[in-house]
């Protein structure tokens, strides 16, 4: 079973919308080695996984894959605020369809230009399952061969080209909202290859003199270095309220990324932040100007989940 925690794995920080930013993090997203790639296939492999002597290695891939959950919706949702908004548009929220260029720019004119049209067409400025390029995401990508350690290698090579592309992703826009979460993918993906690695090595394949793959210099980006002091790329969640994870058993020793830390699988999940509802966009008539739903909405949002704590404890 999995539990959804109302708080996002990391702070998306705020900054003007950007639709090009927006449209590259779809790359991150949807794209062939992106982080709804990387979700299905590791926990399609911790579903199909066979061999109960082999318990530690379904636990590390269950665990990363339900980290990943969690790495679709930081990015989806900081799609969605890049996109959310209307530079210069100066007209009333309450009247969608007010004269064209009265005190400002229409609401949507940015879109004419924008890096995928259909965001603002399609999904009311939202984020979609598709590549940059805007071609569907493709359930084919998945990698579950049944052999461990081609599916390790598989998974290092997927995570390593990842951190690969977000890399490139950084350095395309200076927008902090985009930044801040791709800094701490690129950080999260090299614990991904840590975890894969040493999975790797304990196999008897050795990669500790190839990673990290890019080797990157990663202090050069500022949001990377911070992260990289917190030693966030050599920790491991389990996600597991019950437990009952043997991860720790792989996830443990000197860094395969030969940084001088030593990996850690003693945390259940990140603390993570608040998540917070976006406002209605009035001049995409989403969710809708009906004053009832908006009541509905507004009554829905202010409605707290039970906590976890009830049933499996407080979150460590």
């Amino acid at each position: 079973m999995f539990f959804h925690v109302q708080r996002l794995i990391n702070e998306i920080v705020a900054d003007e919308p950007d639709p090009g930013a927006a449209n590259a993090l779809q790359e991150g997203l949807g794209g062939q080695f992106g982080e709804m790639r990387t979700m299905m296939q590791y926990l399609f492999q911790s579903f199909n996984f066979r061999g109960p002597d082999a318990k530690p290695y379904r636990d590390l891939l269950q665990g990363i894959g339900t980290e990943e959950i969690s790495h679709v919706e930081l990015i989806g949702t900081t799609i969605s605020r890049l996109l959310d908004g209307s530079p210069r548009y100066q007209g009333s929220p309450t009247d969608p369809v007010d004269t064209p260029g009265a005190g400002g720019a229409i609401p949507l004119e940015l879109a004419k230009s924008a890096g995928n049209i259909h965001h603002f067409l399609v999904a009311a400025q939202g984020a979609m399952p598709v590549d940059a390029a805007g071609n569907p995401w493709n359930g084919s990508w998945v990698y579950n061969s049944g052999n461990l350690v081609l599916d390790l290698i598989y998974n290092l090579m997927l995570e390593s080209t990842g951190r690969l592309q977000k890399c490139r992703i950084y350095e395309m826009t200076d927008n902090a909202t985009a930044r801040s979460t791709i800094a701490y993918l690129i950080v999260r993906d090299q614990a991904h290859e840590n975890a894969y690695a040493r999975a790797l090595e304990s196999l008897g394949v050795n990669w500790r003199t190839a990673l990290p793959i890019p080797k990157t210099n990663a202090e050069q980006f500022p949001e990377v270095a911070r992260l990289l002091d917190l030693g966030l790329q050599s920790k491991q969640y389990t996600f597991d309220l019950t437990a009952q994870s043997e991860a720790g058993k792989i996830f443990q020793g000197p860094s395969p990324s030969n940084d001088g830390t030593n990996l850690m699988a003693t945390e259940q999940a990140p603390e993570g932040v608040p998540s917070v509802i976006a406002p209605e966009r009035f001049e995409e008539f989403s969710p809708g100007l009906d004053a009832d739903l908006l009541e509905l909405i507004q009554a829905t949002a202010e409605m707290e989940m039970e906590p976890v704590s009830s049933s499996f404890g407080p979150l460590t």
